[in-house]
């Protein structure tokens, strides 16, 4: 096997080990953005293994760029040398791909900016008995991404107060009026999402 196909397999095994780490993530935006929420949860199952998928892309970057830069042994004969490689076996392609793989690693911490941030309709309380507050536990949540999904569902609800959904915790607490909407409304909006809501429950009255 030539330096050249070495090098050419070591990047894309990379972006491919930077884009399972953080499928998990994409997914739900991709899901939000092309009006398939119920696909969101497809891949929550890599999020365990997203450590040692980023450890994979680092490792197998490190050594595209070992190849890259270690130096070149002088050898006296008529082979094809560097000067005639592509664009593909640049130093600059290598360092584009890098920066690409790198930005789908630390997707989870910018995918918030994908959502609009939800909107919830004021709603006019006529009798405050009719306020309740319910948790919802919830499962297949791996990353903020995941909590704007669910929070753009939950707003939608007519009826919903305000909310607070945490995929550290994988739950979401709303505040709603209950003469116009319901626990179970409630939890259909999230299930939606393709994540799956495991309990529900009244917390106040």
């Amino acid at each position: 096997m030539t330096t050249k196909t070495k090098n050419s397999k070591s990047w894309l095994a990379g972006i491919f080990a930077a884009v399972a780490a953080s499928l998990c993530c994409i997914t739900p935006v991709l899901a939000f953005l092309g009006g398939a929420s119920g696909l969101a949860s497809s891949f929550s199952w890599i999020e365990p293994y997203r450590p040692y998928l980023i450890g994979l892309a680092i490792a197998v970057f490190a050594f595209a760029w070992y190849q890259k830069l270690k130096p070149i042994k002088n050898v006296d004969c008529e082979c094809e040398t560097d000067s005639k490689r592509s664009f593909l076996q640049s130093k600059r392609f290598l360092a584009i791909v890098t920066v690409i793989a790198g930005l789908l690693i630390v997707f989870p911490y910018y995918a918030k900016v994908f959502y609009p941030k939800p909107q919830v309709t004021k709603v006019i309380v006529v009798d405050k008995s009719d306020i309740r507050q319910a948790e919802f536990k919830i499962k297949g949540m791996t990353c903020e991404s995941c909590t704007e999904h669910v929070n753009s569902e939950i707003s939608k609800v007519n009826g919903v107060i305000e909310f607070q959904t945490s995929y550290e915790k994988a739950n979401s607490k709303v505040k709603f009026d209950n003469s116009k909407t319901s626990i179970d409304s409630i939890a259909s909006a999230i299930k939606s999402t393709g994540y799956k809501v495991i309990s529900q429950t009244v917390i106040n009255n």
